[in-house]
């Protein structure tokens, strides 16, 4: 079972995105704008969801994670799929997921919801306090 932790949701921006563009103050073309490599990624790493596109309410927007962090290596910046995300979160140290909804028909994208997975780094040690026989004055 996964741990999702320091979750932030996206809603408020993403209703805001909206409202500018069902408003008319933003074209369709700048939120549409999902490039080939994102869309793949939903083809063959994303997740169906029950939320339809809200700009061409064609089709559900698939959820794509990608995952991010130092000490992932290569496997860092790409997308999992849940049961990726899953075995990452048992081996692995902290990293961040960030979710993102794509509707494959009209390039709709949007940042959904970003969290942090993966166990905890150990706390560091603190450094070893002297005894103070060994310390030095300034007139030595």
């Amino acid at each position: 079972m996964r741990i999702q932790r320091q979750v932030v949701d996206y809603a408020l921006q993403r209703r805001s995105l909206l409202a500018e563009v069902y408003s008319g103050r933003r074209g369709v073309a700048e939120v549409c704008d999902a490039g080939p490599y994102l869309l793949r990624a939903a083809k063959f790493h994303g997740l169906g969801s029950d939320v339809t596109c809200p700009i061409c309410r064609k089709e559900q927007v698939t959820l794509v994670s990608w995952v991010f962090g130092e000490k992932l290596g290569p496997v860092s910046g790409s997308a999992r799929t849940p049961e990726e995300l899953t075995r990452l979160a048992a081996s692995q140290e902290e990293f961040s997921v960030h979710v993102v909804e794509v509707c494959r028909t009209c390039s709709w994208n949007h940042l959904v919801q970003s969290y942090v997975l993966g166990s905890q780094p150990a706390p560091k040690r603190p450094r070893r306090r002297s005894t103070g026989q060994d310390r030095r004055t300034a007139s030595e």
